[in-house]
């Protein structure tokens, strides 16, 4: 029996009282091995990828003391913790990394002695580190036809690896519009109505994607199954359609457009070979715009392997003339099937949960299944024919700030509407309404479930890495202050992205030049000091409600005054605890409570309050003294 279930939208204890966490994702170098070293901004060894080992990721076995110890004095009581398909079977379908998978046993054993609730985070983005992000396994991709050394050379991906510094920043997302992972997710997800011809071993190429990666991730539940702290598992992070659904080839679609933007067609014909005149896209003052255009794959490389057609071309999609030039036979190929226009949530992301779910209990029946959907489209409507006892798990973030890597509380873009924010006031009012509509879809998209903010966090290097320069965490700490507040009061659970062990202060988290770690060396001017090393700690070091009998219905802090306030309802008598950071109260606090009796666990840094039942709401309060 896990120690957290779920009751319709909480976590639940075994005393039924409703808990919420507060988590990390653990960590952002864990999409990279550690040998050969793969942080994207070195290329020796890069293409190495049968020959790799992820044994150290997050930390080394002899430092997970250290880092458990910080995070949990930090208040952190929940761990999404990351793995990738890559880490399991980088040597080659079937082929299990058995050191690796000792090794995350142990540090999911570690973690349980600080008493943290982990749920496992199968990561990927963009595919795999060979198309500019991480996941997959380099095999999936050369199964696939691809040459991995002519991916970025010929334009069907931007890799940091390959390309160097410096690395325009979040340019990488755009690599799932591109030929090699929009092709790769069109077969994992519908290769069956997409790639009907294309069989391995006489395996349909979806069955065959499909079964390789939940297969690996079962050596994972094999080996964790026996801990009642691991709660559960994401089914794929932030997955993506592919090109499944796009309306046109000869247009691009999306909300972000970054760096060169070529339409799937092009994509394609970039692919062969062939050399295009794309869009060029740049961040301006008022958003993203087209600024110019480039002629991309002057040298005429094709991505995939010799004497290997097109795998589109195979399917008709396009053909060329008597003159070799290309025509495009179907620009509709991808958006229709059997004349039925194509739902990507319902069609082919959901079944895939629904599989990968069943496969997960048939070994921990008692697993929790987070999930997430395509970031720019919607999630899937849940019946009771679906997988029961799912959580959740979408991620948020402030996109502007991310972009800019600069923090402005009175400025943000609303890009579904494509309108302006302005104000303080109407731009929290505006992240209130996206994460009000993530805890929405929980209930009428998933039936009444769980909301986990899967990730959601801050750059560190604002303002061209200015706080590197003075100290000054503070725009850091705003933003991240006014996330919690919002997140407090929707009483979502969350996961902030991220913690990084081995982050410096110039290569971030070791990936495609991010920094959004909590953490650094290179700020921790004192090993002795726990604190030291934490970025924006008074934001994120903060009071928050851990159990509770009753029925919440308002928190809040106020880390300048340091007073924390907690409204609920309960006609019963009942339990609540509260985290109690003395990072935040070192002089001591005084708790304002009149119905009920308190105590205080110093080394959990809680108070437990007994309180009486009452027919109207009741309010806590931390003060400092």
């Amino acid at each position: 029996m896990k120690k957290i279930g779920l009751k319709s939208q909480y976590f639940i204890d075994r005393y039924n009282r409703k808990a919420f966490f507060r988590g990390v994702n653990l960590g952002g170098s864990s999409k990279v091995p550690v040998n050969p070293d793969g942080a994207t901004y070195k290329k020796e060894g890069f293409f190495d990828h049968l020959n790799v080992s992820f044994v150290g990721r997050p930390f080394p076995l002899a430092e997970a003391d250290e880092h458990f110890e910080r995070l949990k004095k930090w208040g952190f009581n929940f761990l999404r913790l990351l793995t990738t398909w890559e880490a399991i079977e980088h040597c080659g379908p079937g082929i299990y990394d058995e050191e690796y998978l000792d090794y995350f046993e142990e540090i999911v054993k570690k973690a349980g002695d600080y008493d943290f609730t982990i749920f496992i985070n199968p990561h990927q983005d963009v595919w795999s580190r060979f198309t500019g992000g991480d996941g997959a396994p380099g095999w999936t991709l050369e199964l696939a036809g691809f040459d991995i050394k002519n991916i970025h050379p010929s334009g069907s991906a931007i890799v940091h690896n390959v390309h160097g510094d410096p690395f325009p920043r979040m340019i990488w997302p755009t690599n799932n519009q591109k030929l090699v992972a929009a092709t790769m997710f069109t077969l994992f997800f519908g290769g069956s109505d997409f790639a009907p011809n294309f069989r391995i071993a006489g395996v349909q190429i979806q069955d065959y994607l499909q079964e390789h990666y939940i297969s690996s991730i079962l050596k994972i539940v094999e080996k964790l199954k026996k801990y009642d702290h691991v709660i559960g598992y994401d089914s794929l992070n932030e997955p993506s359609n592919g090109w499944i659904g796009h309306p046109d080839l000869r247009e691009n679609h999306g909300q972000l457009k970054l760096g060169e933007m070529p339409t799937p067609w092009q994509s394609i014909l970039l692919g062969d070979g062939r050399q295009q005149e794309v869009e060029l896209w740049k961040i301006q003052l008022l958003g993203l715009r087209l600024t110019d255009w480039k002629i991309v794959n002057q040298k005429e490389v094709r991505s995939w392997q010799k004497g290997i057609e097109c795998l589109w071309k195979q399917h008709g999609v396009w053909t060329t003339d008597d003159k070799n030039n290309p025509v495009l036979i179907n620009p509709y190929y991808f958006s229709e099937v059997n004349g039925e226009k194509v739902d990507f949530s319902n069609n082919y992301l959901k079944p895939f949960i629904n599989r990968f779910s069943t496969a997960v209990r048939k070994i921990d029946e008692d697993a929790s299944i987070f999930i997430e959907g395509v970031p720019e489209l919607k999630l899937p409507d849940w019946t009771d024919q679906d997988a029961q006892m799912i959580v959740n798990a979408t991620h948020w973030y402030d996109g502007v700030t991310l972009l800019t890597k600069k923090f402005n509380p009175d400025y943000s873009m609303d890009t579904e509407r494509m309108k302006l924010v302005f104000g303080k006031k109407n731009v929290r009012k505006f992240f209130y309404q996206q994460l009000k509509n993530i805890k929405n879809d929980s209930d009428e998209k998933l039936g009444g479930v769980p909301t986990v903010i899967g990730e959601f966090g801050v750059p560190y290097d604002l303002n061209k890495k200015g706080s590197y320069k003075n100290g000054d965490f503070s725009s850091q700490a705003e933003a991240l202050d006014l996330y919690y507040q919002i997140i407090e009061e929707l009483f979502l659970d969350s996961t902030i992205w991220n913690y990084t062990s081995d982050n410096s202060n110039e290569h971030g988290d070791l990936w495609n030049d991010e920094d959004l770690s909590i953490f650094s060396r290179d700020q921790q001017v004192d090993p002795d000091n726990i604190y030291s090393g934490g970025r924006g700690l008074n934001a994120i070091v903060r009071p928050y409600l851990r159990l509770i009998s009753g029925d919440p219905r308002r928190q809040s802090f106020d880390y300048r005054r340091k007073e924390y306030t907690l409204l609920f309802e309960d006609q019963n008598d009942g339990e609540l605890v509260v985290f109690v950071p003395e990072y935040q109260y070192h002089r001591g606090f005084r708790v304002e409570f009149e119905s009920g009796k308190w105590e205080l666990n110093v080394e959990k840094q809680e108070i437990r309050v007994e309180y009486r039942g009452a027919s109207n709401s009741q309010m806590l309060r931390i003060l400092p003294k």
